[in-house]
């Protein structure tokens, strides 16, 4: 079913559609599943996508460049993932009112989510430009690294406000079962990503600030397509394009305990980059291709969890606990078998892969090593994303919000001891990211594992 805006479709999950358990057990649920997770996949890999590109060739200009780029690329990835509660909130909230059968203001939550997107990414954008050289200096930088970092982040700036943008517009179609136009946008700007990289950064002689340029050309062009789509169908449902101060407060108030979740996860990696920076700049450099890796290894998951907001959305939208309950345990089924496969892809992969992004023969230890014990902690992060995301779809952001702040208290002194007492090189590396991969992720899979076992986060009705 073509679900995407202004098509005029029934709402009503159908036995045929998302959204219902239909007659065919699990195997009716996994095509549903997979309908939305699949297209989903490629809307989710976007960013760690402009990312990876930009480490494979910013890593060949120097291990300077390449740990510069490691700090702005956390610091920009940290912004974004702050407000990602644009996507999920307006997930949530439009999948439950086409539940409940409200076309028209599902549509109307997901135009105020863009107005408000637009909103931050501005705001972000500018005191990204000011502040540049104080953040990167306070987070330790090498003074060889410094300039490198200031210049990705200033001029990746611009592309803050498209991205934002991306998030609020994902959402809403995500919302209404449509994940193949953002797969069809992020295809297209990860490519474009590629080419304007080249470009700008050996063509044109930028360097890393080229690279970061493209990336906010192409996030640009990705937030104006995905409005598109939206506005277009708000105008054919009749729904005001204007900005409304009380929707977009709305969908400030929805989306503040999701943001408290988010920043919690943010801080771990700030601590996590910050440790690495203090271990040397051989980590920090290694630090930066693992975390590509689990990125791109993370957003997949994360298209099993995305799949499951929108089902567990509208199934409680509709009053249906038979579907949300089977959605989440077979969500939960997929998410640790796909973590699972990528972990031995990771273990196995390692030594390859870590050439593909320097020549120094360090880095490629220590970034081989790293992702061995990233791959083994996959299969934990693959149950953790994949609830989050059920946990999200029910709009239950208040008890994640708590979650978050008592797995930070769990895995910041973990950090910081691996900070004072690890070597440097590829041991490092090693204790680094058994903290994060193995602690850190086990202690989300404990506050959210013991939540998904109640009922209280299962709550009826067009909104929460």
């Amino acid at each position: 079913m073509d679900d995407t805006p202004g098509d005029g479709a029934d709402p009503r999950p159908t036995p045929e559609s998302p959204g219902h358990p239909g007659r065919g057990g699990d195997a009716s649920i996994d095509r549903q599943i997979l309908a939305l997770a699949v297209p989903a996949l490629g809307a989710l890999v976007a960013e760690p996508l402009f990312v990876l590109v930009d480490s494979a060739m910013v890593g060949r200009l120097g291990t300077a460049e390449l740990a510069g780029l490691s700090l702005s690329s956390t610091l920009l990835t940290t912004v974004v993932g702050v407000f990602v509660f644009l996507a999920y909130a307006t997930t949530a909230a439009t999948a439950r009112r086409i539940g409940a059968g409200d076309r028209a203001g599902a549509v109307a939550a997901g135009v105020d989510g863009m107005w408000l997107a637009l909103l931050l990414g501005a705001l972000s954008a500018g005191t990204a430009l000011v502040a540049a050289p104080w953040v990167v200096t306070s987070l330790g930088a090498p003074e060889t690294v410094v300039p490198h970092a200031v210049a990705y982040l200033r001029a990746s700036a611009a592309g803050l406000p498209g991205m934002l943008v991306v998030l609020a517009a994902t959402g809403t179609l995500r919302g209404l079962l449509d994940t193949r136009t953002p797969f069809v946008v992020a295809v297209a700007g990860a490519l474009a990503n590629i080419g304007l990289n080249f470009v700008l950064i050996y063509g044109a002689g930028l360097g890393v600030a080229g690279s970061g340029l493209g990336t906010a050309i192409a996030q640009t062009s990705m937030g104006l397509a995905l409005a598109w789509t939206v506005l277009r169908g708000a105008r054919s449902l009749g729904v005001s394009l204007r900005p409304h101060g009380a929707g977009i407060w709305a969908s400030a108030a929805q989306g503040l305990p999701l943001m408290v979740r988010t920043l919690t996860l943010r801080a771990a990696i700030l601590v996590t980059v910050a440790v690495a920076t203090s271990l040397g700049t051989v980590v920090l450099a290694a630090h930066q291709v693992v975390t590509a890796m689990w990125s791109l290894a993370a957003f997949g998951l994360d298209a099993l969890a995305i799949a499951g907001q929108a089902l567990v959305g509208r199934g409680l939208g509709a009053g249906d606990l038979a579907t949300v309950r089977a959605v989440m345990r077979r969500s939960l089924q997929w998410g640790v078998a796909a973590g699972a496969g990528l972990g031995v892809l990771f273990a196995a992969g390692g030594w390859f892969l870590a050439p593909l992004f320097t020549a120094d023969d360090d880095v490629r230890l220590a970034a081989a090593v790293g992702l061995a014990v990233a791959g083994a902690c996959l299969p934990v992060a693959g149950w953790v994303f994949v609830l989050d995301g059920v946990l999200i779809g029910a709009g239950d952001g208040r008890y994640l919000a708590w979650a978050g702040l008592v797995t930070l208290v769990v895995y910041v002194p973990l950090a910081v001891a691996v900070g004072a007492w690890a070597p440097g090189g590829a041991a490092g590396t090693a204790w680094l990211w058994t903290a994060f991969g193995g602690a850190f992720m086990l202690a989300r899979a404990v506050t959210t594992g013991l939540r998904a076992r109640g009922e209280a986060w299962m709550v009826l009705g067009a909104t929460r």
